[in-house]
């Protein structure tokens, strides 16, 4: 039973890409752009940033090492609250026309946040240490948080189209409808997505950090 379940789950899932895989493709491709963008940056700071850029990360790094006992609860609540954040802004420019670009725009800032992130890691602790840092730091919850976070780009921007080529009221609303629900479903990913940050990267970090 578990596994058919699984299985239209999936198929809903291929479903759901291939009909949209224009738009994926537009989003992702956002993404990568501001992922290459975010590395480039770092790679292109002057002397003065990238010192104060080492230091901090280095304290980071003396600070989760001499933490005795992380504050779990407090940094899921924070955790999940940006998400929670993140989910709402995407929906409500989703729906509006003239806020698609804002949702490219979150797209773009988050794709160069995490190459930002890699990119410091990987200048200050060197290419083996910092992929290993970084891929401790982010891979797991990005797992479920850059598929979510695509996903509600999708969404908005699909409802967007809509309302440029149906002008039919009572069809909108259907399509807003749609669209919240579709969004409350990446909303809950998101949260899952928060709880692997907390309880498994973020424990998992403060488990290795002393080799780093």
């Amino acid at each position: 039973m578990k596994r058919d379940k699984r299985i239209k789950l999936l198929r809903t899932i291929k479903e759901h890409v291939s009909n949209n895989k224009k738009e994926y493709i537009i989003v992702a491709l956002l993404f990568v752009i501001g992922i290459f963008l975010g590395v480039l940056f770092i790679n292109h700071i002057q002397e003065g940033q990238k010192t104060e850029i080492t230091e901090y990360f280095k304290a980071f790094i003396e600070k989760m090492k001499n933490m005795e006992e992380l504050d779990s609860m407090a940094l899921l609540r924070n955790s999940m609250g940006q998400n929670i954040i993140l989910a709402i802004v995407l929906w409500f420019f989703g729906t509006t026309v003239i806020g698609i670009p804002v949702v490219f725009g979150i797209v773009l800032y988050r794709g160069f946040c995490l190459g930002y992130t890699i990119a410091v890691c990987v200048t200050i602790l060197g290419l083996p240490q910092g992929l290993w840092f970084a891929l401790i730091l982010l891979f797991l919850q990005n797992i479920l948080f850059i598929p979510a976070m695509l996903a509600l780009a999708v969404s908005g921007f699909k409802l967007y189209k809509s309302i440029i080529k149906d002008r039919n009221k009572e069809n909108i609303k259907i399509e807003v409808v749609r669209h919240t629900i579709f969004s409350f479903l990446m909303l809950l990913i998101l949260i899952v997505a928060s709880v692997i940050e907390i309880f498994l990267s973020t424990n998992l970090l403060k488990a290795i950090i002393k080799y780093f």
